[in-house]
């Protein structure tokens, strides 16, 4: 079964973990200083927040399965959707190890498709991550290639 993937960059942890454990009526899964998870059932998701985005706000979304088999069907959506596909493989971040790939939705927005194999004592060193920025040509978050700055708009 699939969960819908949610990264949201803070400012404060603390503060973070306190609102969205309320908002869910749930503590997270995961604490970290600099990061937390929470894995829910409903709805069935894998929020997390860390304060390492280059920005507060949403940082990536993305699709976490739970086997090789199903990692490959949501590859093939992917290929499907259209648009450069990042294929980054094994990699350790947010404190897991994990396979993945990435794309841009088309407004610019990341999304990490990925099945964690275990977990990790570090957050991870960014290596993976940041080739995957280089072949995207963007900088900065935590796990995802970034989209490229945009000149201010007027809103409304």
């Amino acid at each position: 079964m699939k969960r819908l993937h949610v990264h949201v960059s803070v400012d404060d942890i603390k503060r973070s973990i306190s609102f969205y454990s309320a908002l869910f009526a749930a503590e997270p899964s995961v604490v970290k200083p600099d990061y937390a998870k929470w894995m829910l059932e409903d709805p069935r998701a894998n929020f997390a927040v860390s304060t390492r985005g280059r920005e507060k706000g949403l940082d990536h979304l993305g699709i976490q399965v739970e086997s090789s088999d199903e990692l490959h069907e949501v590859y093939a959506r992917l290929r499907q959707a259209g648009g450069e596909i990042i294929e980054q493989g094994q990699t350790t971040c947010c404190y897991a190890k994990s396979e993945k790939s990435w794309i841009d939705d088309p407004a610019g927005i990341a999304w990490e498709t990925f099945h964690t194999t275990g977990e990790s004592t570090s957050y991870g060193d960014g290596t993976g991550e940041n080739r995957a920025r280089i072949a995207h040509e963007k900088q900065g978050a935590c796990c995802a290639p970034q989209p490229a700055a945009k000149a201010a708009s007027a809103c409304c």
